[in-house]
């Protein structure tokens, strides 16, 4: 089989997938596409917004909160122009450093949102079973130390991945089953033996997609035995409701996420449609949802918006 390499003197490009089967619904299908883009970016700025502009709010569940949005907008904006301009232009071509640069930021910044969901995870243990030592523990150089190393975990654990995905050669065969560039989709049109990218990818998969929700069950583990000790049914309800937004928060990302990555090992013969929907549903499901939970559920920043755009609008 004819294969070709990052090398070649001809320019090696990957075709991208739109929505197999319905391409001449694409322009149709970009409304809700943009509905939700837009609601993403809208909704994670305003809530950047008003961590910012409310000093009540420069509390450590807030700058944890801060940085879930900031991951949120990363992780839209890296696949907004690939899949818009799909569906709009029908341009399906992505250059071969381009796909990479892709397949990074979107791996980086889904390992981000498992990373930030986890510091949130403590940072509801530290607030209920130690609230006391809250404002010691969380100080704000301690949780610039948490950001900074959730940055350098992240792109130490996929850069290894691009750059060995990178010296192997592709074949002939350029078509990417998604809109944007996943590293379990191209690795299927490398014409080499993989199991060392395959072992590589399996111990990131455990280290840190499987041992982060486990780390997060176990947080709640202990914030259940410290509620369930508690004396009132009302503290046990206000413990559980300041808990709620977090805990949806991350349904919202493994299940999909866990979808996604199932199919792609174990249901490799279903309809191309099926992997298409699943991967955008892991890709646009946090950054929608996160923003609108947040705001649903936490009074402060329903208030925050309250006054941001309607008590300004009044003065």
């Amino acid at each position: 089989m004819s294969q070709i390499t990052n090398t070649t003197q001809d320019p090696f490009f990957f075709i991208l997938t739109g929505i197999p089967g319905y391409e001449a619904f694409h322009i149709w299908i970009s409304i809700p596409f943009c509905c939700f883009y837009t609601i993403s970016i809208v909704g994670n700025i305003t809530i950047l917004a008003i961590i910012r502009t409310e000093s009540s709010l420069h509390q450590p569940m807030y700058l944890f909160l801060s940085m879930l949005a900031l991951t949120d907008l990363g992780l839209i904006l890296t696949t907004l122009p690939t899949v818009l301009q799909i569906l709009w232009f029908n341009i399906s071509k992505i250059g071969f450093e381009n796909c990479f640069a892709q397949f990074f930021f979107v791996h980086v910044f889904s390992l981000m949102e498992s990373s930030v969901l986890l510091a949130m995870s403590y940072d509801r243990y530290v607030a209920i079973c130690r609230p006391l030592h809250y404002a010691s523990i969380l100080t704000n150089e301690i949780i610039g130390k948490i950001g900074a190393a959730i940055i350098c975990r992240c792109v130490l654990a996929v850069l290894p991945s691009l750059f060995l995905l990178w010296r192997l050669p592709f074949c002939r065969s350029r078509l990417l089953s998604h809109s944007y560039c996943l590293h379990q989709d191209m690795i299927r049109l490398v014409c080499a033996d993989i199991r060392f990218n395959s072992w590589y990818a399996l111990v990131v998969l455990l280290l840190i997609i499987a041992i982060d929700p486990l780390l997060i069950m176990f947080s709640y583990a202990l914030i259940l035995r410290n509620i369930l000790g508690t004396a009132t049914w009302t503290e046990r309800l206000r413990a559980l409701n300041n808990c709620l937004s977090h805990f949806l928060a991350v349904l919202v990302l493994y299940v999909p996420m866990v979808g996604v990555s199932m199919t792609h090992r174990f249901a490799k013969h279903v309809s191309p449609l099926v992997h298409v929907i699943l991967a955008n549903i892991y890709l646009l499901a946090p950054p929608v949802m996160n923003p609108i939970i947040y705001s649903v559920k936490t009074k402060q920043i329903r208030q925050g918006i309250v006054h941001l755009f309607f008590q300004r609008k009044v003065q």
